[in-house]
Order: structure tokens, then C-alpha cells, then sequence
């Protein structure tokens, strides 16, 4: 016979997870009194700026010898307000650009982080795409984006804002990226204690596969006896192949391919359209780029997908048996770790089965998500669960029963079950 429940523990353990709900609700108060200070400091030094060039607009202003009254303006007023606050006159010049572009050209998003239900690190993503675009594709940008915003992690709201960046900017993609692929550069920076950073701006596709290859490789070489972290030995593969042509560390798979999905519509890829299709991991690319990526190496796999609805129409079923396609699918509709916040790519995921198999749940799109190893285990070791909402919706509930929804990368109309 089984001990009947202890109802002092259960009443124990309510009563903790009810602080722990109250805790949750002081810090989400706190962290909205922070967004509207972050307003409030955005406003005073837009204010600060007004007044400084003002000042220096008067015939009896200061002058400074070799600088015109503007740039003494700038100067005066980026110095003193680093020194004021405690920070670079560089982050400062930033903090005078973005408050400028807030209180002028962006009030949607002031409005939000005045009302603290939108935090300076999201209104600088949206700042950051919208100063990328003609002033006057700015406030659809803004409109655009603004209603995800409040609801998604920093990263996250970065690869979304980079999407209606492309779909916002009246410039074609494929002429800007004529104009950028000109400036693609290796730089080498000296660091401290004997490193150094090397970096490079190159065409996305191409950063893509470099880094996936470099990551495979890495993650081959983690043995239970290999003391470096992933990103140590990332680091090293990337040396030993750029030194000696080739992998040479001890255990490196050589001649690896890296896999690369890249969702392109059907008429962009027949020639008919050229709207942008989806680099996984990076966002939106070019057509010609994308159908040069489609037609080459083995490597890429072609997602074909409706030009109106975006639904997959074709994952390449020629390639994979039933469960690796319906896999494929899944990650491209994820596309990364369906977790509240998380930003793991899915490919380096674990399909999780909302209800579990072992209570009689399905392998089916409805009832599958990618879950990093982290959530993965917080699903099942804690009070953390979720629930389908359907097209691929899922709504979570924390262990003091609060909801989070999030939604896919790719809505799709239908699945395979198995």
C-alpha cells in the first residue's frame, strides 16, 4: 500500500511557490520602472542635445578654434554628459543618436518604453533597423514590428526585425547586397594578453556554412576526455583549417559538410518573383543568391514553399525516409527552441513530445516541438509545461501558472503524422 499524500508538504510546497509567483510579479513591476527610466533618460538627453545646439546657434556662443559651432556643439555635449554619467564619449554619442531617433522619428516605440512594457535593449534593435532605412519607410518599419516586440526576447525581435527591414526597405535586396559585397573585408585587431580578434564580412550564405562546418567538427571532437569547451574548440578548428588547409586536430572529421536550409518560394525559384527567401539562422537573402544556393552543392536542401501562404509545399521528399522529413519540417517551422525566450537553433534540438509517448502521445506535428537540452530537461524535471494551440502555437505555463505563447518562425498549413 502506498502512503497516503502528506497534505502539510503539499500545503508547504503551495504556499512557497505562491512567494515565488508574488517574487516573479515584483521583479516584472521592477523591470517596467526600469524601461521608463530608460525613457526618461532617452528624453533628458534629447533634451540636453536641443538645448546644446540651440546654445551654440547664438552669435555669442563659444567658439573653438578649427571646429565649426556644430561640432563644438557635439563635443561639448558628448563629453559632458560621459563624464556626468560614466561612460565612453563613444557609448555617450550612441545614447545621443538613438534618443534622438526615439523622440523624433520613432514615437511608437518611446511610447512603449515610456510605458515600461518595452526595454532599452529591444528599442535599440528596433533603432538599429530602422535608422538602416529611408526616413520615410520608417514609421511603417515600426509599425510593422512594434506589435511583436513587447512579446519576444532581444534575439529573437532582432531576426524579426531584420525580416520586415527587407520587406520595409524600398531599395531592392539584390542591389544592396550588389553594393555590400563590395565592402567584404578580413580584419585583424590586436587584443590584450598576446589574442587578437579576426573577423570577416562576408556574404551571409557563406558565414553560414563556414560556421555550421565549423561547429560539426567541434562537436566531434567532444570526447569524454577533451577538456576544451565547444566554443575553444570551434576556435581551434577554425585556425587549423585556415593554417593548414584541413583538419589535423586529433579526432576532426575531415572533408564534413554542413547543412543549410534555405526556405525559397516557388516562383522566386522558378524566376517568376523575387521576393527574399529564408537563410536558417540568419534571416532573409536575396533571390539570386537563393537560387544560386538551391541549384549547387548537395549540402543546401531546396524548401519549396506557396507564394502566397507560405505553406511547404516540398521538403525534398526524395531524400530522407518519413521521420528525418518530418524532422526537417519541424525545424524549419521552429526554427529555433520553442522555450519561452530561447534562441537555440533548432537543429541543435531535441524533438520533444508534448504529451509523452509513453501516455499514449503521437509523433505528429501537433504534438512535437524542438526543445533544447536545457528546456528539454526543465519540461520534465519541473512544473514547466505547455500545450498546442494549433498551426503551430504553443502556449506555456510556468510553475507559479503564468502563460507565455510562442509561435513559430514558418506557419504551416499541414504536416505529415507517422
Amino acid at each position: 500500500m502506498h502512503a497516503p499524500p502528506d497534505e502539510t508538504a503539499f500545503s508547504s510546497h503551495h504556499s512557497l511557490i505562491h512567494v515565488l509567483g508574488l517574487l516573479v510579479d515584483e521583479s516584472i513591476d521592477a523591470n517596467a520602472e526600469l524601461n521608463r527610466a530608460h525613457a526618461r533618460r532617452a528624453k533628458t538627453i534629447d533634451d540636453a542635445r536641443q538645448w546644446c545646439e540651440f546654445t551654440y546657434q547664438l552669435d555669442n556662443a563659444p567658439r573653438s578654434m578649427g571646429w565649426s559651432p556644430e561640432v563644438t556643439c557635439r563635443r561639448v555635449l558628448e563629453s559632458e554628459l560621459a563624464a556626468a554619467l560614466h561612460v565612453p564619449e563613444r557609448t555617450m554619442s550612441r545614447l545621443i543618436d538613438e534618443s534622438e531617433a526615439l523622440l523624433h522619428q520613432l514615437p511608437g516605440t518611446y511610447d512603449a518604453l515610456s510605458r515600461g512594457s518595452l526595454s532599452y535593449r529591444h528599442a535599440q534593435v528596433i533603432i538599429d533597423q530602422a535608422l538602416s532605412l529611408p526616413a520615410e519607410s520608417r514609421i511603417a518599419f515600426e509599425e510593422a514590428v512594434l506589435p511583436d516586440a513587447e512579446a519576444l526576447t532581444v534575439s529573437k525581435l532582432e531576426r524579426r526585425a531584420r525580416r520586415l527591414r527587407e520587406l520595409t526597405h524600398p531599395e531592392s535586396i539584390q542591389s544592396r547586397r550588389a553594393t555590400a559585397v563590395l565592402d567584404r573585408s578580413v580584419e585583424l585587431k590586436p587584443a590584450h594578453d598576446s589574442m587578437s580578434w579576426l573577423t570577416a564580412y562576408v556574404p551571409c550564405e557563406r558565414a553560414q556554412a563556414v560556421y555550421n562546418r565549423l561547429s560539426d567538427i567541434a562537436r566531434g571532437l567532444q570526447t569524454a576526455d577533451e577538456r576544451r569547451t565547444l566554443t575553444q574548440l570551434i576556435a581551434d578548428v577554425a585556425l587549423d583549417l585556415l593554417e593548414n588547409g584541413e583538419p589535423t586536430l586529433a579526432g576532426a572529421t575531415q572533408g564534413i559538410r554542413p547543412t543549410v536550409l534555405v526556405t525559397v518560394p516557388a516562383l522566386t525559384l522558378l524566376g517568376v518573383s523575387d521576393e527574399p527567401a529564408t537563410l536558417e539562422g540568419y534571416g532573409p537573402i536575396d533571390a539570386d543568391t537563393a537560387r544560386r544556393v538551391a541549384a549547387r552543392a548537395p549540402s543546401f536542401f531546396r524548401l519549396l514553399t506557396h507564394p502566397e501562404t507560405g505553406t511547404v509545399l516540398s521538403v525534398g521528399r526524395d531524400r530522407y525516409e518519413v521521420p528525418a522529413d518530418l524532422r526537417r519540417w519541424l525545424r524549419v517551422r521552429d526554427e529555433t527552441c520553442r522555450a519561452p525566450g530561447c534562441s537555440r537553433l533548432a537543429r541543435r534540438c531535441d524533438c520533444d513530445h508534448c504529451t509523452d509517448w509513453n501516455a499514449l502521445g503521437l509523433t505528429a506535428h501537433d504534438n512535437l516541438a524542438h526543445l533544447c537540452r536545457r528546456h528539454h530537461a526543465l519540461k520534465h524535471r519541473t512544473d514547466w509545461n505547455y500545450t498546442h494551440r494549433g498551426s503551430g502555437t504553443l502556449e506555456w505555463t510556468s510553475p507559479t501558472k503564468k502563460n507565455y505563447v510562442t509561435h513559430p518562425a514558418v506557419k504551416m498549413k499541414a504536416a505529415p503524422t507517422l
